[in-house]
């Protein structure tokens, strides 16, 4: 029997907060009351559970959800044959020797042919070693049509999406989760999915983080509100698949694409309850802080999801976001400062102008600027920033984030072969002059 996934359940929909314990169901009654795997389940479904963390981790970080699905994950399997995994790239990947420097792309056209997203994954940085769940990868993704009868995991790391260009539905086996430019949404590790278009093509951001999970940072001094708060992250309800018909199982493990092929679609999950699950967010319901009075805070205050490391106070990966703010600091040089940093920072344009590069770094673009290698405003900014009248002004229409990690980012054969990567960005800060004189203070 066939049943369509729309007519399963009456509408797509969202519970609010984030880290919560969650519970759904598609059908009435199809959750158990009181148990977690009863001898028999409603409906004739499977009890299943799914663990993002060991069984013994504190309660504060113990992820895990329970599924009550038609068919148990252990059906959705076969015999795996290794698939092309094209330019998508796992570290450590040690694969081109680029000189070390600051680097920044212009974007890259969409596509002309037909790929769905796990044909346009292309790898741009790799850092720390996947197998040792420590580090990161930074992709870009291009999708001109969407999976059919195909679904996907990543058993390597969580997926957390960054559109830059047209809107996605991600049809999960928690339910569905539409994201569009503007907003974010995160698949976390072993979590079955399927990637459609809603419209025309689109493009974007990926970070595959291979360390802990995503969470939200601490806020320290600053409290109990702003930044980003829990109650805006949104979690799918259940909506099942009770599709008897062929599907391309693909898992991406090892840093390989494996596939399969099943009789049966395995978006089959009924009923859930836990914490452990696909989110999204709208970066625009960031709450940002800064400056009142002066000086240039740290980037870190526009952390919006943060992903630790046994190191306490430094991230084995960041999700940063530039978003509208005003800047009000009196006698203060108001973009970035020049600086060397310990992190390695990927960056990326939304929409918009980011105020410390308004030349060059246009939307769908991206920078590099690797641990340890100076970088900052150009000489344009730096003028601009020197000699404006410090009143109250609101950057608007922007969008702007960063993938930053502890550990430096090596660069793809196919990211330093691009015709889109800019040869002369280091030519940016070529105009800025010395201006020192002893006798004038």
């Amino acid at each position: 029997m066939t049943t369509p996934l729309d007519t399963t359940v009456a509408a797509k929909g969202y519970m609010s907060g984030f880290g919560n314990g969650f519970e759904t169901e598609a059908l009435p009654g199809a959750l158990p009351v009181g148990r977690n795997s009863p001898q028999r389940c409603a409906y004739g479904l499977y009890a299943e559970q799914l663990s993002g963390s060991p069984f013994t981790a504190p309660r504060a970080t113990n992820e895990r959800s329970w599924l009550y699905r038609i068919r148990p994950t252990v059906k959705h399997w076969g015999r795996f044959t290794k698939a092309d995994i094209g330019l998508w790239r796992t570290a450590p990947c040690h694969e081109h020797d680029t000189p070390i420097a600051p680097m920044r792309w212009s974007p890259i056209p969409m596509p002309s042919e037909s790929v769905s997203f796990l044909e346009g994954v292309r790898t741009i940085t790799t850092a720390g070693d996947a197998d040792s769940r420590n580090g990161m990868a930074a992709h870009l993704y291009f999708i001109t049509r969407s999976m059919t009868d195909e679904c996907f995991y990543n058993g390597d790391g969580e997926m957390l999406f960054v559109p830059q260009e047209g809107a996605l539905r991600l049809r999960t086996e928690f339910g569905i989760v539409e994201v569009s430019p503007g907003e974010i949404a995160v698949v976390p590790r072993g979590v079955k999915f399927r990637v459609e278009l809603i419209g025309g093509p689109a493009r974007g951001y990926l970070c595959e983080n291979y360390g802990a999970a995503l969470t939200l940072p601490e806020r320290g001094p600053i409290g109990a509100n702003c930044l980003a708060n829990p109650r805006d992250f949104h979690t799918p309800v259940a909506a099942y698949e009770d599709v008897d018909a062929k599907t391309a199982m693909y898992v991406k493990w090892g840093g390989a694409l494996w596939v399969t092929e099943l009789e049966h679609s395995p978006l089959d999950v009924v009923a859930w309850h836990g914490n452990y699950a696909p989110y999204k967010y709208d970066l625009r319901r960031f709450s940002p802080v800064g400056p009142l009075l002066f000086d240039h805070a740290d980037p870190s205050i526009f952390t919006t999801l943060t992903s630790g490391s046994e190191t306490p106070g430094t991230a084995n990966l960041d999700f940063v976001i530039f978003p509208d703010r005003w800047a009000v600091a009196e006698n203060t040089f108001r973009p970035p400062w020049y600086h060397m940093n310990i992190m390695s920072e990927f960056m990326g344009l939304i929409y918009g102008a980011y105020d410390a590069k308004p030349q060059g770094f246009t939307p769908g673009g991206f920078s590099l600027h690797n641990a340890m290698l100076p970088h900052g405003p150009d000489a344009e900014a730096f003028e601009g920033a020197s000699n404006a009248k410090l009143e109250p002004r609101k950057l608007e229409n922007t969008m702007a984030f960063m993938f930053e990690t502890r550990l430096p980012q090596r660069v793809t054969r196919y990211a330093a072969e691009l015709s889109e990567l800019q040869q002369g960005y280091v030519d940016c800060w070529k105009g800025l002059e010395k201006r020192f004189d002893p006798t004038r203070r």
